[in-house]
């Protein structure tokens, strides 16, 4: 007598022989977890990428704080001496305040795009710098298989984060 099985069981009873004789090659299978983010804030190379760009846009801010502070003494004097000007030094004193807040409009913008074009620069280096010591620390300790984003729970026992920022802080004291 011959049981005959539907389409769904016939895929169930395959997957489940399949996985019995895969389950030796499965219990030596290393795995690990990294949480992205969390090394990402933690790394001291992270640190140092925002100081660098902290000092290489320094200047241009504080060239924007001082246009914004001209701007508001103009429009200060514009509203404290309206009455006391005559109606041409009135105009020009209107036409230069609309031009230099364009000014300031266009500068803020192109700062703005300039720091986020670096910023991504920095971040891509950063990201690239992170997987490649996720690479080596699972090498270094025989992982086969290291997952990230997606992974609804990890164990500390498979979480390897703390062994990726560490190394992350030895290559940067080493670079130091």
């Amino acid at each position: 007598m011959a049981v005959k099985l539907s389409g769904l069981w016939r895929q169930g009873l395959l997957g489940l022989i399949l996985l019995t004789l895969a389950w030796p090659a499965l219990a030596d299978l290393r795995i690990g977890f990294v949480n992205p983010a969390r090394v990402t804030a933690e790394a001291p190379q992270a640190d140092a990428a925002r100081a660098l760009l902290e000092d290489e846009f320094s200047g241009r801010d504080q060239e924007l704080a001082q246009l914004q502070q001209e701007v508001s003494e103009l429009e200060q004097q514009l509203t404290r001496e309206t009455a006391a000007m005559s109606e041409t030094e009135l105009r020009r004193t209107e036409r230069e305040l609309a031009s230099r807040q364009r000014e300031i409009r266009r500068s803020q913008e192109e700062f703005r795009e300039d720091f986020n074009m670096r910023r991504n620069e920095e971040l891509s280096r950063l990201q690239r710098h992170i997987l490649e010591t996720i690479h080596e620390v699972a090498r270094d300790n025989d992982f086969d298989l290291v997952l990230s984003e997606g992974v609804v729970f990890a164990s500390d026992k498979v979480d390897i984060t703390d062994k990726v920022i560490e190394r992350l802080e030895e290559q940067h004291r080493a670079a130091q």
